[in-house]
């Protein structure tokens, strides 16, 4: 019989495509290598007056592409970058076009708290749609409403089932979970439940926009506990280093930390080492750290979480059945 021949079977998106930004290129291979694909070939350079220049180096039409790059320092540069790959994209007639974010930095700016002031979430949301993207994956946004400030759909990664797999193999036993403050309590509460054990909760506050946190009290009970303070990312270290030494003083015994993003701007490491923070476990959602990272701090790999979603979202699968308690988050 002639004819055309038959093609193989294509998923209706298209090939898988796995690309790297210049912000997260060692997530970006081992999520690469947890999906059994290579990186795409892609390249970016900045010019000396600033001007950032991207290129797709392989045919991309019609195909599932997946481009990761994160938003932290240089915040602006790395935004920027990541619409540029969006249009590059979009413009090489890709089929679908996912944004994989692992740090939202500009989601700290979701709401209008003062007079006379931008939300920058949303605004970053409307360009990143304007730029082309057909979905995002980010994890551990600031507050999770931000997935409302998009019109396309936002797949919400958790960081605390890999903290937490990783936090039990440690052995730490009398342990509580405590929360910086009353916001992030549902989060903490979150990392309670799956580790099985109490929750207490700190009451900071923040006078100005220093990045300085005072801690005031700690509602709940930590004489004679391991305590493990959980949070969705730390900058200045402030926080976690106050709340360790109230801790302390409320007879906690080891402080712990666990954070989804470890932002660390430049000497926090230092005073991460020189605190009452026994160990600080990060993920790798920010590459590279400004500072060489102190024994006391450690870094956990979300590199298979992620090449798990981007294959759900690739499959059409549910992405929610990543997280044995998602209920919670």
């Amino acid at each position: 019989m002639n004819g055309p021949r038959p093609h193989a079977f294509q998923p209706p998106q298209g090939d898988l495509a796995v690309l790297a930004g210049s912000a997260n290129p060692q997530l970006s291979q081992k999520v690469a290598d947890a999906l059994g694909v290579e990186l795409t070939p892609c390249e970016a350079h900045y010019f000396s007056e600033g001007n950032v220049f991207v290129r797709v180096l392989e045919n991309v039409r019609g195909r599932d592409c997946y481009i990761i790059q994160g938003t932290h320092q240089p915040v602006n540069d790395n935004f920027m970058e990541l619409l540029f790959w969006i249009d590059a994209l979009k413009r090489a007639s890709a089929s679908q076009i996912t944004a994989v974010v692992p740090f939202f930095s500009y989601a700290k700016g979701d709401k209008k708290d003062e007079p006379r002031v931008s939300i920058r979430a949303r605004v970053c949301a409307d360009a990143i749609e304007a730029a082309g993207a057909h979905r995002c994956l980010m994890m551990d946004l600031h507050t999770p409403q931000i997935q409302g400030f998009f019109e396309v759909p936002v797949d919400h990664l958790y960081a605390r089932y890999v903290l937490c797999d990783h936090i039990r193999d440690q052995g730490i036993n009398n342990l509580v979970v405590c929360s910086p403050d009353v916001g992030f309590a549902k989060g903490a509460s979150a990392y309670a439940n799956y580790l099985g054990v109490p929750v207490v909760i700190g009451n900071k506050t923040r006078r100005d926009h220093s990045e300085r946190a005072e801690v005031l009290e700690v509602i709940g009970d930590v004489r004679g506990k391991n305590v493990l303070i959980v949070d969705d990312f730390t900058i200045s270290g402030g926080t976690l280093i106050s709340m360790a030494d109230v801790l302390v003083a409320r007879g906690a015994n080891d402080i712990y930390a666990a954070v989804s993003h470890g932002v660390l701007s430049k000497g926090v490491p230092a005073r991460i080492a020189a605190s009452r923070i026994k160990k600080l476990f990060i993920t790798d959602t920010i590459e590279p750290q400004q500072d060489p990272l102190p024994p006391n701090i450690e870094v956990v790999s979300v590199a298979r979480l992620f090449a798990e979603a981007i294959q759900s979202i690739h499959d059409r699968t549910s992405v929610s059945q990543l997280f044995p308690d998602r209920e919670l988050g």
